[in-house]
């Protein structure tokens, strides 16, 4: 052998606890002891000492938003503001160092930051007074707008809620400020244009960003016709380094119509490390402002949700576009929506047949227990999203009073979803929450927030245990993406996709994971990201 590269002296999360591994032309050539490594080396090959560290396949993330991402650094950013009054001082320093913005645009504000989860129009006009605010929050579920913005709208009492939506109100049936889900559109309609340089230059930031966590794929959860012509830019230009699956926008509202298009895109976005074999479905919104489907109402109302699709229409889609070929990748919150999903998939498969479709059900916040074996029976996917597992004030303030002690006693449920069979992928939701593996991970593994490691966990025979989280998201996710033939486990003929941490994370005095540092990451052999101290 004439390896290129030898990472040595370490622990290779891999079968048979070896502690090297070599690499030729891009891909993993061997996998063996510190001995073995030896004979690997060809003159000019580059040999890393790894001192005890650990080597993971490369992190994939299979439910993000990077241009949104890589974007939002750019805009009037919130994800660092924890109050109100932190938010309002945030908008205000942006509003007056953009005087030449039309629109103050940017977003990430928390829903547990204000009463109720819905922050008013008036305490924006109060700070920006004489432009127009949208400010979306940090899941993409809510806008918080100012008045302005409101009357070149048009949005005023007598405007009535969308089918996929609700306008937050006042005792009076004025607009209040928040909007949520499809009513945000009346307003975000009216928003300047990102431009395609702009979103290019988004992906590029989120990319380098993910790079440094780990990751060396990721799956859009929502290419739209905006950010579709930067990935397809990119990819002609060599310039993604990211090996790139990604999910075509269903929009509500355009029907079979759009069916066309769809295809036409896909098939034209096989570009280098470009693929775009899913469709997105949104089939119901969140539970924290109630618009997460549900099978029994939200306790003291009659509300049990909002469905996108009514249930025949869903399944008439999902059976179009999987007889269409596509993935089918639907976000599902509520364990009604989980258990529509579910029905539509069934009818996909009745309808079409057997094929290796790798649907997949994102976040799953709910699950109905009569349903947790069907994941496994219909070869679907649980794509969840572990950071959120914990006990947040999204949790225990705005979710468990009202789904009652009998649902707050089923959310999240990783284990049981495994225990059933199901398989597991995760993904982060970024910019929804951190986008870190690392942190994730841990989550997964304690049910416990990292920046509170005391508190009490959150149904903790839920959680996974270390081994079973880092194969989620490595291996879980590659099949997911369609990617595990070829990556996601550290096996001979793989690509050689590869992460190397600052310390055995599998060792009984490691520490907690989400401490744990990325110093190399590696795409087909070549670093994409090289932290200082590995003297690369």
């Amino acid at each position: 052998m004439s390896a290129d590269l030898v990472l040595t002296g370490g622990t290779v999360f891999a079968t048979g606890g070896p502690e090297a591994v070599a690499v030729q032309d891009g891909r993993i050539a061997a996998v063996g002891s510190a001995r073995d490594a030896r004979e690997w080396a060809g003159p000019g090959a580059r040999v890393i000492e790894l001192e005890g560290r650990t080597v993971l396949p490369g992190f994939q993330d299979a439910h993000l938003h990077p241009p949104h991402g890589g974007l939002a650094a750019a805009e009037c950013y919130l994800f660092d503001a924890g109050t109100r009054e932190q938010c309002l001082d945030a908008v205000a320093r942006y509003a007056a160092e953009h005087p030449e913005l039309e629109w103050i645009v940017g977003g990430g504000w928390s829903i547990d930051s204000f009463a109720g989860g819905t922050p008013s129009r008036g305490d924006l006009d109060a700070v920006v007074p004489d432009r127009p605010v949208f400010l979306d929050n940090r899941d993409g579920h809510g806008g918080w707008v100012n008045s302005q913005a409101l009357a070149l709208a048009g949005v005023t009492a007598a405007t009535p809620d969308p089918p996929d939506g609700r306008i937050e109100r006042e005792p009076t049936g004025e607009p209040q400020g928040t909007l949520h889900e499809g009513a945000m559109d009346l307003v975000a309609r009216l928003l300047p244009p990102t431009t395609q340089a702009e979103w290019e230059e988004a992906i590029l930031r989120a990319q380098a960003e993910l790079h440094a966590l780990g990751i060396t794929a990721w799956q859009d959860a929502a290419v739209t016709a905006d950010t579709y012509p930067a990935y397809l830019a990119l990819a002609g230009r060599g310039a993604l380094t990211m090996r790139m699956e990604g999910n075509l926008l269903w929009e509500r509202g355009h029907g079979d119509g759009q069916l066309e298009e769809l295809v036409a895109r896909r098939d034209a976005a096989a570009i280098g490390r470009l693929r775009l074999r899913g469709a997105k479905i949104f089939v119901d919104g969140v539970l924290e402002n109630f618009t997460g489907a549900v099978l029994e109402p939200y306790v003291g109302t009659d509300n049990d949700g909002l469905s996108m699709h009514e249930p025949d229409e869903l399944a008439q889609m999902v059976t179009a576009l999987d007889a269409h070929g596509f993935q089918v990748h639907m976000h599902t919150i509520g364990d009604r929506a989980v258990r529509e999903a579910l029905d539509a998939t069934e009818a996909a498969r009745r309808a079409n047949g057997a094929r290796d479709r790798r649907f997949h059900l994102a976040h799953v916040q709910l699950v109905h227990p009569d349903d947790l074996p069907r994941f496994a029976e219909l070869g679907v996917a649980a794509n969840v999203s572990p950071y959120w597992a914990c006990r947040s004030d999204y949790v225990t303030v705005l979710t468990e009073p009202f789904i009652g002690p009998e649902r707050s006693a089923r959310m999240y449920p990783f284990g049981s979803l495994r225990r059933a069979g199901a398989r597991l992928a995760f993904g982060s939701d970024w910019t929804v929450s951190t986008p870190n593996p690392l942190l994730e991970i841990e989550v997964a593994v304690t049910r416990a927030p990292p920046d509170d490691r005391g508190a009490e966990p959150l149904l903790p025979e839920e959680a996974l245990d270390l081994q079973t989280a880092l194969a989620t998201f490595t291996g879980g996710s590659a099949w997911v993406n369609f990617l595990d033939e070829e990556t996601g486990t550290i096996e001979p003929g793989k690509l050689a996709d590869l992460v190397v941490l600052d310390r055995d994370v599998l060792a009984p005095g490691a520490g907690p994971i989400g401490d744990a540092e990325v110093l190399l990451t590696l795409v087909e052999g070549e670093a994409v990201y090289t932290a200082p101290e590995l003297g690369w």
